[in-house]
């Protein structure tokens, strides 16, 4: 199997060639550039199955980058953000980035995230799942979800997700009426303990709530169950 390859946007010279040291060590295959708008013409132009995205660029904002991409980018988007900066990481997820990883960034958490979102995509023999993807349509009254195909219909209507958005829907789905932890959606669909700090979740089920027609303030989809997690409700 051919190394996943990896675009590695970044300006700071020192880390950039620091991170793709570290990635080319473990056998990934890695291009790097400086430049928000030639990350995003190397994108369009070039197959890559993950982008390392720096939030903040020369030529393009990494942010404005992240949402004129995401539709037509089938990979996976990981944003590299500023140390304990919530507002970068609350833009980076509602843009629809896979993940965020915060910088300066220790080379074995990089690696350990990367292996998480690439197993996602393995073929489902060799993929160390959490759980079996259900063959058959699952339908929760106006909610329809078809794994065949990887589609969400609300209404009839076909809703575009991301891929993230898709899996977190998913687990949710084939757990509906459990209410199930965040320590367990992140096990299940990252292969990584949850740290209690890690917003990635949260913002993502608050993206997808929008997406099903789900009340923000009085959510019937979605519940949360404080100090539990969440519930799907079927």
């Amino acid at each position: 199997m051919d190394p996943a390859r990896i675009l590695l946007v970044e300006d700071d010279d020192r880390l950039a060639a620091l991170v793709a040291e570290a990635l080319r060590k473990a056998g990934y295959d890695v291009e790097v550039c400086g430049d928000g708008a030639e990350g995003e013409a190397r994108l369009r132009a070039e197959a890559f199955d993950v982008v390392l995205l720096d939030g903040h660029l020369p030529g393009k904002d990494g942010f404005d980058v992240l949402r004129d991409v995401r539709r037509d980018f089938k990979g996976r988007i990981v944003m590299l953000t500023a140390r304990d900066d919530d507002i970068d990481q609350v833009l980076g997820l509602e843009g629809g980035a896979d993940d965020y990883i915060t910088k300066p960034v220790a080379p074995r958490v990089l690696l350990a995230r990367l292996k998480a979102l690439l197993r996602r995509d393995a073929p489902p023999a060799a993929a160390e799942a959490a759980t079996a993807e259900p063959a058959e349509a699952m339908d929760f009254g106006p909610v329809q979800i078809r794994p065949a195909a990887r589609e969400l219909r609300v209404h009839g209507e076909p809703v575009e997700l991301t891929t993230a958005e898709y899996e977190l829907l998913l687990f949710l789905a084939c757990r509906a009426g459990q209410v199930v932890s965040r320590e367990d959606i992140m096990q299940g669909l990252r292969g990584l303990e949850f740290d209690g700090l890690d917003r990635a979740i949260d913002a993502r089920v608050s993206r997808l709530r929008k997406k099903l027609g789900d009340d923000a303030q009085s959510p019937e989809r979605i519940k949360t169950v404080r100090g539990k997690g969440y519930l799907f409700v079927p």
